[in-house]
Order: structure tokens, then sequence, then C-alpha cells
């Protein structure tokens, strides 16, 4: 798991071959503008979500993971409070994993909370279980989807 902010997104570039393009999309797009939903970028190799919705409560959140998607979740508005965990070290599934969606949920609670404010992201590997859209506000973000080679 990666946090930082937008501004300093190049230093990630080098570590998949589609990050360029994904920041690319973040930085020259109307972001506020896109409503909620999917938005093509590349195929499905590359593709937003747009989320706007009121936060839940730590015990209402679970935690999840992917297997064929990295999951760039820049906030816009608000702040979400992610929970994070390492994948390894999960050992109560909630849901066997849905292929068709790329996610499997999971009952084992984050080991930690990462705060994170508008203008910043999480950056989430396949081995990062983690638990977003948790916040006593609304949020607004944009979760880019970057697919692992051969995988979507």
């Amino acid at each position: 798991m990666i946090l930082d902010t937008l501004a300093q997104a190049d230093r990630y570039l080098a570590l998949h071959p589609l990050f360029a393009r994904a920041f690319e999309f973040l930085h020259g797009t109307d972001l506020g503008a896109l409503e909620p939903g999917v938005h093509a970028i590349q195929d499905e190799q590359l593709f937003a979500i747009v989320e706007d919705c009121s936060g839940r409560t730590r015990t209402e959140a679970k935690l999840e993971c992917h297997r064929r998607y990295i999951d760039i979740q820049l906030v816009l508005e608000g702040v979400d409070e992610m929970g994070w965990k390492p994948l390894a070290a999960c050992v109560d599934p909630a849901t066997d994993y849905d292929a068709a969606r790329d996610i499997r949920f999971l009952n084992d609670a984050p080991a930690s909370w990462v705060a994170t404010p508008s203008g910043s992201f999480c950056l989430f590997f396949p081995d990062d279980a983690h638990a977003p859209l948790v916040s006593a506000g609304r949020i607004r973000k944009v979760v880019v989807k970057i697919a692992l080679a051969g995988a979507a």
C-alpha cells in the first residue's frame, strides 16, 4: 500500500506500464465534472469508478481484495479513512472470490487505518486487503483500476 498526494504521483510511474496513463487521466481530467459510475480510459486494462456517497463506520466496512486489478483511490472531497491489512495475514474470508467483479470480502479486522484527505490517494496492490469509504461525512473519490499484466 502507498499513501501519497497526486502532486507526487510521478515517483510511481515505473511500478507499472499503465501508471503513466492512469496518472495522466487523474491530472488531465475535470474529475469534479464526472458523474458517479464507471468511466472507460483504455478498454478493460484501465478504467475509473467515481463514487459519491456517505461514509460508513469502521465496523460496517469490510476488508476487500482484488486479483486482477491494482487500485489507485484518489479522494476528491472529504476524508476517507481506509483500513489496511496484508492479504497474507487475513484468515477469515467472508465471501468466495467473485471473478466477474474481481473482489473478495474478508471478516478480518484491518491492522491499521489511514486517514486519506482530499488530493491524496492510496494505491492498493492485490496483496493489500483494504476497507475504503470510512468517514463520518460525505466522500467523493475516483478509483482507477489498473489491470495486472495479462490479467484483464
